[in-house]
């Protein structure tokens, strides 16, 4: 079981993650949405496609980017659609 928890709050918690290039993308049914907000920064990756963020936000403070997607993954990463990653500070256990 993966979880990815930051400021002590789990934000995320599945059996079902894919790992690509050392990330945890978790099934976004795993992923409490309710400490997500939508940012407006974009990512463009050679392979996977362009990626968008949100900014977690757990007891009052906020860490931004710090979750990103994919919401039309190239072919080549169409097993990552619909599946959300962490870092800046998340940590990730399995």
């Amino acid at each position: 079981m993966a979880t990815a928890r930051w400021n002590g709050e789990i934000i995320a918690e599945s059996d079902r993650t894919t790992v690509v290039e050392g990330n945890h993308y978790f099934p976004l049914d795993s992923v409490r949405e309710d400490l997500l907000d939508h940012s407006p920064t974009t990512t463009f990756c050679p392979w996977k496609g362009t990626a968008s963020y949100y900014t977690v936000r757990v007891a009052g403070s906020e860490n931004p980017d710090a979750a990103w997607y994919y919401p039309e993954p190239s072919e080549a990463a169409s097993h990552i659609a619909g599946r959300v990653a962490f870092w800046r500070g998340v940590e990730i256990t399995d």
